[in-house]
């Protein structure tokens, strides 16, 4: 079968029947949106976070136009966020009107650097999204301190950090709303799509509920304009098996992280802040000559991806923001040497070894 870049596989078959009598548990109900098995699910991880609420719903993507819709961001406001991210970050804060604003990322972490947000806030700010990269967290304390310095709204894009922490807390729990994703890639993920939204504001999360249903406050009676971002039953009940391994998930992703760390030669590794821990979505190097190393990584049998080759200012649809290049250095460098390289909780020693021992031999 080879190398492959994630072993979902080898999940499957791990939590096999735990996770088929959940699907079967699901069919016999007929319960099949929202329901029992997603109020579950939204206790347990309010639980793992330690947030007082969680809500459930559609995607990762789904989330974030939520958080948005539910702080009141609209047409004419701006939300600063970073560049080097997958484009549903920025695609969100357009969808909802408003306009994204980048700050440049930081050399070693990847992720947006705090020290340059304060400049870029205008009467126009309305929030910072910052986006955790990689597995890892940014200094998400200081982001909120300086929203909140500002009167503006914190809200952490959590799709990669799910499981991760910075001083001892927990991704999703630090801003004044976050969300996450739960698909099949991610470190907590489903069999389809799915997301979460996470928050201590009891009025915002009952804005974020009645806007996934279709702005419904009562059955037939809508108070807001919503959408349908409501979680399906069955990946509710995939991923409260997934929950319970996912600890055990995650000391394996960092001793496989580890390993990588101490063995691998003549390649830019990924930092992780001393203060901070990474639950390593993707376990992704800084490399010369990119092209020249996924080909003979290729030639090797180890399966590579670019996360991310074109930072969002960048993309054909924002053209219209008209920004200067040269305003993320930092960006412009790593978007053009990023390489991730096989990771998941399931690969073995044996194909480890091999993927260090090529890369060794070719970087």
């Amino acid at each position: 079968m080879g190398i492959g870049f994630i072993d979902l596989q080898a999940q499957y078959r791990a939590y096999k029947d735990e996770i088929d009598r959940a699907i079967q548990g699901v069919l016999d109900s007929s319960a099949y949106i929202m329901g029992p098995e997603v109020s579950a699910l939204e206790s347990e991880l309010s639980t793992f976070v330690g947030v007082e609420h969680s809500i459930g719903c559609s995607s990762g993507t789904s989330a974030l136009e939520l958080v948005l819709r539910a702080l009141g961001i609209k047409e004419g406001d701006e939300v600063i966020t970073t560049p080097f991210t997958f484009f549903a970050t920025a695609e969100m804060i357009s969808i909802v009107g408003a306009k994204p604003v980048f700050v440049d990322i930081e050399p070693d972490t990847y992720n947006i650097d705090t020290s340059k947000i304060k400049e870029k806030i205008t009467p126009k700010t309305k929030a910072i999204m910052a986006v955790s990269i990689f597995g890892q967290m940014p200094d998400i304390d200081n982001i909120a301190n300086i929203a909140k310095e500002h009167g503006i709204k914190s809200i952490e894009d959590g799709a990669q950090s799910f499981g991760a922490t910075l001083r001892g807390r927990k991704s999703c729990s630090i801003a004044e709303i976050s969300t996450t994703s739960f698909f099949p890639a991610k470190p907590l993920g489903g069999y389809g799509d799915g997301g979460a939204i996470f928050t201590n504001d009891k009025e915002l999360e009952d804005r974020c509920r009645v806007l996934l249903n279709h702005g419904q406050n009562q059955r037939y009676k809508h108070s807001l304009i919503g959408i349908n971002g409501r979680l399906d039953a069955i990946q509710a009940a995939i991923l409260r098996v997934k929950l319970k391994h996912f600890p055990e998930e995650i000391a394996k992703r960092e001793e496989i992280a580890k390993r990588y760390d101490e063995n691998l030669k003549n390649v830019v590794i990924p930092k992780i802040a001393t203060d901070r821990t990474s639950v390593y979505a993707q376990y992704t190097l800084l490399v010369e000559n990119r092209e020249e190393f996924i080909k003979a990584a290729s030639e090797k049998g180890i399966p590579t991806a670019i996360h991310y080759p074109i930072p969002l200012y960048r993309q054909e649809a924002y053209k219209f923001l008209n920004e200067n290049p040269n305003e993320y250095d930092v960006c412009e460098e790593v978007s053009s040497k990023v390489v991730s390289i096989p990771f998941s909780p399931f690969l073995s020693i044996e194909d480890q070894e091999y993927i260090i021992e090529s890369i060794n031999s070719i970087s």
